[in-house]
């Protein structure tokens, strides 16, 4: 078999599996692999696989000797963990890669992927009898709003021009949370994104700006960015809203005066996300929303983007359910690492289309 087809079958193959080093550092992985890490082959080359990786079985032993000896290793019914979510039973092979000594080929295979499409469909149905009343309370709320609304207007008439930002934020804001509120109401059916080249920055700046004058008025915001970032393909009202509950989110996490949160983008030229119907979509713009506050709870962080799954008392959670959906709807990728003082949302989205990038476009 000739470099180009075992290249091929690698890539093809629809299970994750990765290359390890005589050190147990990750060497190679195919696209299966990326999207059951999170991450691209290369963000984590050189990376000890057990970091990556958290195997709920005495494994050390039996894979020093078949490394040894160059013989496979079956393991069967294990938990496997990604830090990020929940781990899944798998079964585990482990062979010795062909004319490199000390290297292993090592094949995760999921067996727990129906009880979750069962369980999901369970979440989306209790989903969908709780958001018809979230559609009633959004009807009710629209009414006082337009009143706040008129009264800011008239507020404005008789004020310098010092105070007009004020009147125009609450103007501004209300007209934002009307349009929110409709969203609500059409939760399970969310208008599709009027998709066009974006500057990622100016959405950022507009939700840091935002922030800053209401929920994250206690917050420091830094701005970590790549300028050379090309133009995203996206909706920039809905990728705002995005940005702007991530940061709701965060301040409300963190609990105390003085917390900081990280805006940071980046370019990241091999992620590739491979989607369940075996096409795949590169995903090279990256967004990272960081936070110092105490991380996510344990029991909620695998279910963190499914609705009505909140870690405050009084939390609606809806709001990253609403996140992960208009993402979804971009053809982009969010998902969350946390550990207490670091929580990391990380935003991946396409390119816009090369014939439609005109740098004055937001």
């Amino acid at each position: 078999m000739s470099e180009d087809s075992d290249l091929a079958l690698w890539s093809s193959l629809p299970i994750p599996g990765l290359v390890l080093d005589a050190e147990d550092r990750i060497a190679d992985m195919n696209p299966a692999a990326e999207g059951f890490l999170n991450a691209s082959a290369r963000a984590t080359a050189g990376q000890p696989v057990w970091d990556r990786l958290a195997i709920d079985a005495p494994l050390e032993e039996s894979f020093r000797r078949a490394r040894e000896q160059g013989t496979p290793l079956f393991v069967n019914d294990v938990d496997v963990g990604t830090g990020d979510r929940p781990p899944f039973q798998c079964n585990l092979s482990f062979a010795p890669l062909s004319g490199r000594p000390g290297f292993m080929i090592m094949l995760i295979s999921p067996r727990e992927l129906a009880g979750r499409m069962t369980q999901s469909h369970t979440v989306k149905s209790a989903a969908k009898s709780a958001i018809g009343m979230a559609e009633m309370l959004a009807h009710e709320i629209k009414n006082p709003l337009a009143g706040i609304t008129g009264a800011a207007q008239l507020l404005s008439m008789n004020l310098g021009k010092d105070d007009l930002e004020l009147t125009d934020l609450i103007v501004a804001e209300s007209r934002r949370i009307v349009k929110l509120l409709e969203q609500v109401e059409q939760f399970g059916n969310l208008s599709h994104p009027d998709l066009r080249p974006v500057n990622i920055h100016d959405v950022l700046d507009r939700a840091r700006r935002s922030a800053l004058l209401g929920h994250s008025a206690a917050m420091t915001i830094q701005e970590d960015y790549d300028p050379s970032l090309p133009l995203a393909h996206g909706d920039p009202d809905q990728l705002l809203q995005v940005i702007l509950n991530l940061l709701k989110n965060a301040s409300e996490a963190a609990g105390k005066e003085g917390g900081i949160i990280r805006l940071h983008t980046f370019y990241e030229h091999s992620f590739r996300l491979r989607r369940s119907d075996g096409t795949g979509q590169s995903l090279p713009l990256q967004i990272e929303v960081i936070d110092d506050g105490p991380g996510l709870p344990e029991d909620i962080k695998g279910d963190i983007f499914d609705p009505f799954v909140s870690g405050r008392e009084n939390g609606t959670g809806l709001g990253l359910a609403l996140v992960s959906k208009i993402i979804s709807d971009h053809g982009g990728w969010i998902s969350v690492t946390s550990v207490p003082g670091r929580t990391v949302f990380r935003i991946s989205l396409p390119l816009a289309p090369k014939e439609s990038r005109d740098p004055k476009e937001t």
